[in-house]
């Protein structure tokens, strides 16, 4: 069950476990780290300012689009949320500011995808879970073929993963996307990358040069320092692993708790 309480702002969360923060006086406040990462995305994949259509798949409470509405106006914004309870009650307490032209669909992300134009977004951003969970459906080769379709000649695709050592979910995603897209990159906390403890990773594709560079001083200056893993040494860490169709795809790994609680 969605609920909200406000403090500061105001933090969403569905059964317990934060979901999403928001801050309705200042949309570029972004609370949680996986957020800030794929915010360096959109600033890193275009000019400041540049608008761009974006997809997202996953909304929470549209801590995402409200920021790319701020920091790029005239975005054109399309947002598919699963959960229709959750549209309702961001749409009553979270309202978005007048002119952010984001349109929201309550519906399954993979049939919206299938169903979808193609070069249709010149960036998808996809952070679905069902629970903690990234759902099967959206970890297969199938389904990266239809991310392919939908992004426009040179877009760019960033999802928030989440794994934790020997990383098989995260090696066999990344199989997947370089079985469609030529270039990939994963952005991570170091100790994540190192093993060290369970968390988010930002997986990124394209059939252009990523802004590998760009991104990881941003995230490197970042509060929450993350790593950007690209060329070689992601080649090193996904070697062995092969794509996963949708016969054999599963659900990303279930956290260890306590793994995304806050106090």
């Amino acid at each position: 069950m969605p609920d909200v309480d406000r403090e500061r702002a105001w933090l969403l969360t569905v059964d317990g476990a934060p979901q999403s923060y928001v801050d309705l006086d200042d949309p570029e406040h972004l609370e949680f780290e996986y957020v800030r990462r794929l915010a360096h995305v959109l600033d890193c994949v275009a000019p400041a300012g540049v608008a761009l259509d974006v997809l997202h798949l996953g909304g929470g409470a549209l801590t995402l689009p409200r920021y790319a509405a701020a920091t790029r106006p005239g975005s054109r914004q399309t947002v598919v949320e699963f959960d229709a309870q959750l549209v309702e009650l961001v749409a009553e307490h979270l309202p978005l500011p007048a002119r952010s032209d984001v349109t929201v669909h309550a519906a399954d992300a993979r049939a919206w995808l299938e169903g979808a134009p193609a070069d249709r977004a010149d960036i998808m951003v996809a952070d679905v879970f069902g629970g903690s969970r990234v759902p099967a459906q959206l970890t297969s080769v199938e389904y990266v073929r239809e991310v392919a379709r939908v992004l426009r000649p040179g877009g760019v695709y960033a999802a928030n993963l989440a794994d934790g050592a020997p990383f098989a979910f995260l090696r066999a995603q990344l199989a997947n996307f370089g079985a469609v897209f030529k270039e990939l990159a994963l952005v991570a906390e170091p100790g994540v990358l190192r093993g060290r403890r369970f968390g988010n990773a930002v997986l990124l594709a394209s059939d252009a040069e990523l802004p590998v560079g760009a991104l990881a001083r941003r995230c490197a200056a970042d509060a929450f320092p993350a790593r950007v893993e690209a060329g070689a040494a992601l080649a090193r860490f996904t070697k062995g692993a092969v794509p996963v169709g949708d016969a054999d795809a599963v659900a990303s790994p279930e956290p260890p708790e306590g793994a995304f609680s806050v106090g």
